[in-house]
């Protein structure tokens, strides 16, 4: 997972609630499991016309919005069904940080298992930051996850609160599976010690039955 310390970059305003998982990534491209290449597919209804063409009106079909890395929107993003593919539909798009005023748990903490970082923020200044990134390309949003704050395009910043955790393991690019193996030597000695202690359990040899 790629680490998460300082990001400056285009924010895409997205004014809507109530934002839905099966709305961030419908459920028929749901087969794979693989995390790469959903990107394509995120917000794919207000993306595509039904014949595959582009809706040239939603945010993320516009300059400079596609090259966006963060998504500022209002109350209760990714709510609905827990499917993680969610964000990693956002990830493959090139999303890395989410501010809102609130968010659906289950996807609140999927975000941060998959490198990518969700703010909670009030409304107003969600509503504030949002029309900081409607001036484009010229008005980029930096987050600073080591000190904790989003610093408008004026150069303002706002304080921001993360458990310290889950900060860690953005910072060191760490999921589950590489926190996990942080332990390697010592779970490899406790194996090793298991076998010698437990050296007396008869080996149980699995057959195919054909």
């Amino acid at each position: 997972m790629d680490k998460f310390t300082t990001l400056t970059a285009i924010a895409a305003p997205m004014p809507v609630e109530n934002i839905d998982t099966d709305q961030i990534i419908p459920a028929r491209f749901l087969k794979t499991i693989q995390r790469s290449g959903l990107g394509k597919n995120a917000f794919a209804a207000q993306r595509y016309n039904e014949d595959g063409s582009e809706k040239p009106e939603f945010v993320l079909n516009r300059e400079p919005y596609r090259q966006a890395e963060i998504l500022v929107t209002l109350d209760n993003f990714g709510c609905g069904s827990s499917r993680e593919h969610a964000p990693w539909a956002l990830l493959d798009f090139g999303i890395r940080c989410v501010i809102a005023p609130s968010f659906a748990d289950i996807f609140f903490n999927n975000c941060f298992k998959n490198g990518i970082l969700p703010i909670r923020l009030p409304r107003e200044i969600c509503e504030s930051l949002m029309e900081d990134a409607q001036m484009g390309a010229n008005a980029r949003i930096t987050v600073d996850l080591e000190k904790q704050v989003v610093q408008r395009p004026d150069g303002s910043t706002i304080a921001f609160e993360v458990d310290a955790f889950r900060k860690h393991m953005l910072i060191e690019g760490l999921d589950d599976i590489g926190q996990t193996l942080q332990h390697d030597s010592a779970i490899a000695s406790f194996e090793q010690k298991r076998q010698r202690d437990e050296s007396w359990r008869p080996t149980i040899v699995m057959e195919t039955v054909s």
